[in-house]
């Protein structure tokens, strides 16, 4: 392991120093040049465990070094809860295609606007088609965030560690188990964000909403237990809960409190006064990736804003939360986003635009364009809905070609990438002006604090948990 790790450190050509045991910068510079873009390949097509574990190892201690290291929102929402900040809804964007291209071009609008209210992550069934396991996600998104200049906290979450109501049915403490695995793996990787998702086991057919949400309550505070019993030292890890499974029946405040009341109590009933949650994720009209017609245009949403207001007033006014969640807008007209922050979204989820952006960019090589939907029409058959068009079933089942098509992606020419990077950049941009979050680096500094979580010495992979689960942005 150390001569990978020496491999490591000389593609950082002279401006890192490794001792056999820590890790110094001696040009803080170099860290934004291509020498980055060099460690970062090896972290995820190094040919050996070793040399991708080596660079993974490295650049974690480089952003412990400079600052830049994982972070838990936790404290900057429970700010928010008390009205001590607030005027901007936080994007959490899923990085599906392109990791690092697109989280650079993330960063370097952030990095403009002096942002950093703004999260990264990954859902369970992502990690399983993109080919991203936590380990891998984290590695790309700090290199990305110093490859651009950010120094601070550095936000990744863990979105929709969800439980898969078939498996939960036939066998519930395996599926739950599974979770837990996938907790320990992200919590290792620096995911310091977790969403626990069990909505899928609200069963609306009970005569009351206790009943209703009961699986759900208590099965997430099961898990948000073994979150606190797992997460490191000086790390509140940031908790979110769910009472209605997206692309479902809108959510009510009754339901809210019915779920926030039932877990509450119950992490209660688990002892050692465990720390709950800083924000609840609601339903109100969106779905994930959009709902296409049959010429491949995503129909309009019906968004019940208001509702949105009154879930969020109540997860801050009666549970002290940051607020409500919104999940699957990244497909929503551009005018809707301005709402956000005015209707008091704590939290807004956006991933399938972005991998729109670069599956349909003019720039994309032809070979690639037609090889991902020659592969999508000859791996998921299975998954093409009676009365699908050609047009929806490709734009539905695309993101399945992620994984296998990634490297062929990375390799594009660099022109190719640097324009689709532009465009991500325009965009995220754009979105970071309509949500407020221009600025936020003081109040992020305020609030949040990233202790320093040194590694001793690369460590190996994490035993993958099952994640063929089928939530996603």
């Amino acid at each position: 392991m150390n001569d990978a790790i020496q491999s490591a450190v000389r593609l950082m050509d002279g401006a890192v120093k490794y001792d056999g045991e820590t890790v110094k910068v001696t040009r803080p510079a170099a860290l934004q040049t291509e020498a980055m873009d060099q460690l970062v390949r090896m972290a995820v097509f190094g040919n050996t465990d070793d040399q991708r574990e080596a660079a993974r190892w490295l650049i974690w201690e480089l952003g412990q070094e400079v600052g830049c290291r994982p972070a838990s929102i936790h404290d900057l929402y429970m700010a928010r809860g008390r009205g001590d900040c607030g005027g901007f809804t936080v994007p959490a964007m899923n990085l599906r295609v392109l990791g690092y291209e697109t989280a650079r071009a993330v960063y370097r609008a952030a990095v403009k606007r002096k942002a950093a209210a703004l999260i990264c992550e990954i859902a369970r069934s992502e990690i399983a088609y993109c080919e991203q396991r936590p380990a891998e996600y984290a590695t790309v998104v700090l290199a990305a965030a110093m490859r651009e200049g950010h120094r601070g906290p550095v936000f990744i979450q863990g979105d929709h560690f969800q439980g898969s109501a078939a498996k939960y049915k036939t066998g519930p403490d395996v599926e739950v188990d599974a979770i837990r695995t996938l907790i320990e793996e992200g919590l290792a990787a620096g995911f310091f964000n977790i969403d626990i998702d069990t909505s899928t086991l609200v069963d609306l057919a009970h005569p009351t909403l206790d009943a209703q949400q009961r699986e759900n309550y208590v099965r997430a505070a099961e898990l948000a237990a073994h979150v606190r019993e797992h997460e490191p030292d000086d790390v509140t890890v940031s908790v979110g809960g769910e009472i209605g499974e997206v692309g479902g029946k809108n959510s009510t405040v009754e339901e809210l409190t019915a779920y926030m009341d039932g877990f509450n109590r119950t992490l209660g009933e688990l002892g050692r006064g465990y720390v709950g949650l800083s924000k609840i994720s609601v339903q109100t009209g969106t779905s994930h990736g959009g709902v296409v017609l049959p010429d491949g245009s995503i129909a309009q949403v019906k968004l019940d804003l208001e509702a949105l207001k009154s879930l969020s007033a109540a997860a801050s006014k009666k549970y002290h939360m940051g607020g409500a969640v919104q999940h699957g807008a990244s497909t929503l007209p551009e005018e809707a986003f301005v709402s956000f922050p005015k209707f008091g979204a704590c939290e807004i989820h956006l991933a399938t635009n972005f991998q729109n952006m670069v599956f349909d960019h003019p720039k994309l090589p032809a070979d690639i364009r037609d090889g991902y939907k020659r592969w999508v029409i000859e791996n998921c058959a299975s998954e093409r809905k009676a009365g699908d068009s050609e047009q929806q079933f490709i734009y539905k089942s695309r993101k399945k070609a992620i994984g296998p098509f990634k490297r062929q992606m990375w390799e594009m020419p660099r022109a190719t990438l640097d324009a689709i990077s532009a465009d991500l950049e325009k965009t995220f941009g754009f979105l970071f002006d309509r949500l407020n979050i221009g600025g936020t680096a003081d109040v992020v500094a305020r609030y949040v604090k990233a202790p320093v979580l040194r590694h001793s010495a690369p460590q190996p992979v994490a035993m993958a948990a099952p994640d063929d689960a089928e939530a996603g942005e």
